[in-house]
């Protein structure tokens, strides 16, 4: 009876060790093992009666990862059409400088802060065409372009505040970064209200299958009838338009945007949280799920290295080690070196004795010969 029941489970755990994400699930497990070695109540989470609000660091790694997460699902939808988007921070400092620049001289009413927020985002947006048409029209490689962006992003956040660290007072956009909705925080709410519908938009429509095929091979999907410009521009916008709402995330939680730091090395996040998921940089299949994962690893490896008070000059260099280690594991060369290994280590199985010789087949080449 217990045959069949191995027989089962046995492709079931194949598929999951097989998930591109599935190091990074166990990374993100080990650095909570290691939180809770050293406080064994690091994952304790209490409930506030008076307020109706969650507190603990777990709730502070979901806060902590909505920024990350919406550049990095952005970004994935890029780079699985071969591009990349380094503009990423930039266009966080933008979102932020908008939002922050027109709340400074208006009233602090929730209308004012939709409305910072719209134009904040309809900025992300412009630039997201006009990466997505350079890219797409001009023909310019996507790192030259988004790198482009990504000086003159940084530029323009300057001349909007002009050149000021500009802050603002506005309690319901405040809300929107340290509000909470049934005891979780907003922003991560909202990250996953979003990532839901890209995935829904992406998984359950032909759109998924379209940005594949143009990472895989845009020849081919040209001449299958899929048009690349379209969705070229399509994935940039969505990009600028997600790094837009980072912005809002990051500036909204201090209510004041520093144009020389706010979104600084995001871009360097969110790749790296695209590939800690699996998504290779090649182009062709993506996972949002994994992308996902690893925004939480990286917001988790934030928080940890804080946690065990390394000093801040090696941080760099321990951020880097923890996604090496887990680039090396998801390699597929590196996997097939370890099947090699197992297989060498295993036992030969013991031949099968030899039967003796026929005495009467003896005989019978004797005479025919």
């Amino acid at each position: 009876m217990s045959a069949p029941r191995t027989k089962k489970a046995t492709p079931f755990l194949s598929t999951v060790i097989h998930q591109p994400y599935i190091w990074a699930i166990v990374a993100l497990v080990l650095l909570l093992v290691i939180n809770l070695i050293k406080d064994p109540g690091y994952l304790g989470v209490s409930f506030n009666a008076g307020t109706g609000n969650l507190s603990g660091n777990l709730i502070d790694i979901l806060r902590a990862s909505a920024p990350v997460m919406m550049i990095a699902v952005g970004m994935t939808l890029v780079i699985a059409t071969r591009g990349i988007d380094l503009s990423v921070g930039s266009v966080m400092a933008v979102s932020g400088a908008v939002s922050m620049q027109f709340m400074s001289t208006a009233d602090g009413s929730a209308g004012t802060a939709f409305a910072a927020a719209g134009l904040a985002l309809a900025v992300s947006a412009v630039l997201g065409v006009v990466n997505g048409l350079l890219v797409s029209v001009v023909g310019l490689q996507p790192f030259i372009t988004t790198l482009i962006t990504m000086l003159a992003g940084r530029g323009l956040a300057k001349v909007i505040t002009a050149g000021q660290n500009t802050s603002a007072s506005n309690e319901p956009f405040r809300w929107i970064a340290n509000g909470t909705v049934f005891g979780f925080p907003v922003v991560f709410v909202i990250a996953a209200v979003i990532v839901a519908i890209l995935a829904v938009l992406v998984r359950r429509t032909a759109l998924g299958l379209m940005i594949e095929s143009i990472g895989i091979n845009p020849k081919a999907a040209r001449m299958a009838g899929i048009r690349p410009i379209g969705i070229l521009i399509s994935v940039y916008i969505v990009s600028a338009v997600l790094a837009g709402v980072a912005g809002i995330f990051s500036t909204a939680s201090v209510m004041t945007v520093e144009v020389a730091k706010t979104g600084l090395s995001s871009e360097m996040d969110a790749i790296l949280a695209v590939v800690i998921g699996g998504t290779s940089l090649a182009g062709g299949k993506f996972s949002l799920t994994g992308s996902v994962i690893g925004a939480l690893l990286i917001a988790t490896l934030d928080k940890t290295i804080v946690f065990l008070s390394i000093p801040s000059s090696a941080t760099p260099a321990f951020k880097a080690l923890v996604i090496v280690i887990i680039c090396l594991l998801q390699s597929q060369r590196v996997r097939a070196l370890f099947a090699r290994r197992r297989a060498q280590g295993r036992p030969t199985p013991p031949s099968s004795p030899s039967a003796p010789p026929n005495p009467a087949s003896t005989r019978k080449e004797t005479v025919s010969a």
